[in-house]
């Protein structure tokens, strides 16, 4: 095996997510073919898939052919056994998604905005009664995150410097990961929708709270050594003006002309530094005359033959995607808190 270990509970949590991981993959295994794609001893996968069949996260999905000895047992797991929970926030409104272990959703809705953690704990809690089996919670914001702990989060007061990781996993007894909503987006949209691997792609949102972009490079979203990466608003564009005062109003939209110019700056700027394959708008930000301004406007500056792919998508599928993708990563790796 290729994993460093550093502890058992380490090790536990990688054997659990490889098998995990191959069957959801492959759709069914034996033991025998478990060891061999693994690598692992078949004592140890037996004595794994013994405590997970009996714990109901495998299926068994038939007998193999016999050989001439006992037919091997085929197994399948079973993606009702853990759910996950993404949410995230904005001003007007709580959009939170429920998902088994395949990715399937079980429950998509919408509530009131919640303000502050007393609010946001008391909704978990209900999806939580509803949902027993919800085994990873993937919470997204509109500010920084380092680790958990939300830093910079504009007009969310109740939110700054609260490690949201911590606090509800020491609250709920179960995995959690905090992301930024703009990183989350990109990865969504990356894993879902990318037509290739090691996609760079930049992911731009005017934002309820100020203009945002997630930043991914060669495949991997990239948050920077202060987790600050992507706050564009600080990006000087004129002598005067930096991205944000270029913008102006804060409507929803790069549409107006007013913007084209400070837009395809940008563009210009991120093409320069990072060349990547895609630029994203999100789809009620944008439309297809308005992204032909902006790349010709955005061949002013760079030549046109250099620019990335100019697209939009559906943000908050995306971003509720991406969330999914990160909370299916902590399902697959989790041992039980």
């Amino acid at each position: 095996m290729n994993d460093q270990f550093t502890t058992p509970k380490t090790m536990k949590s990688v054997i659990y997510r490889r098998i995990r991981s191959t069957l959801l993959e492959q759709g069914s295994s034996t033991k025998v073919e478990l060891s061999d794609t693994l690598g692992i001893s078949f004592p140890t996968i037996s004595k794994f898939l013994s405590k997970m069949e009996k714990e109901g996260e495998l299926l068994l999905v038939g007998l193999d052919q016999s050989s001439g000895g006992r037919r091997a047992k085929r197994f399948a797991y079973n993606p009702e056994h853990m759910l996950g929970l993404a949410i995230f926030l904005e001003r007007t409104e709580t959009n939170f998604t429920i998902f088994n272990c395949l990715g399937e959703v079980k429950e998509q809705s919408k509530t009131n905005s919640v303000d502050n953690i007393d609010r946001l704990t008391k909704l978990i809690d209900a999806i939580l009664v509803k949902y027993p089996k919800i085994s990873s919670i993937a919470i997204g914001v509109p500010g920084s995150v380092d680790n958990g702990r939300v830093f910079f989060i504009p007009d969310y007061e109740h939110f700054q410097d609260v490690d949201l990781k911590k606090y509800y996993e020491d609250y709920f007894s179960i995995p959690v990961v905090v992301e930024n909503d703009m990183n989350a987006a990109v990865l969504g949209y990356y894993k879902y929708k990318g037509s290739k691997e090691n996609q760079s792609l930049i992911y731009l949102s005017s934002g309820q709270n100020g203009p945002g972009s997630g930043i991914m490079i060669n495949g991997e979203v990239v948050r920077g050594s202060t987790f600050f990466s992507g706050e564009v608003s600080f990006v000087p564009l004129y002598d005067d003006r930096n991205f944000l005062q270029a913008l102006g109003n804060k409507s929803k939209s790069f549409r107006e002309d007013n913007k084209i110019d400070a837009v395809a700056r940008l563009i210009a700027s991120f093409t320069a530094i990072i060349n990547p394959h895609t630029f994203i708008f999100c789809s009620d930000e944008v439309t297809a005359s308005s992204i032909e301004e902006i790349t010709l406007s955005s061949s002013k500056y760079i030549p046109r033959a250099h620019l990335p792919e100019i697209t939009m998508s559906d943000w908050k599928q995306d971003y509720l995607l991406g969330l999914q993708s990160l909370g299916l990563g902590l399902m697959i790796s989790n041992t039980g808190m």
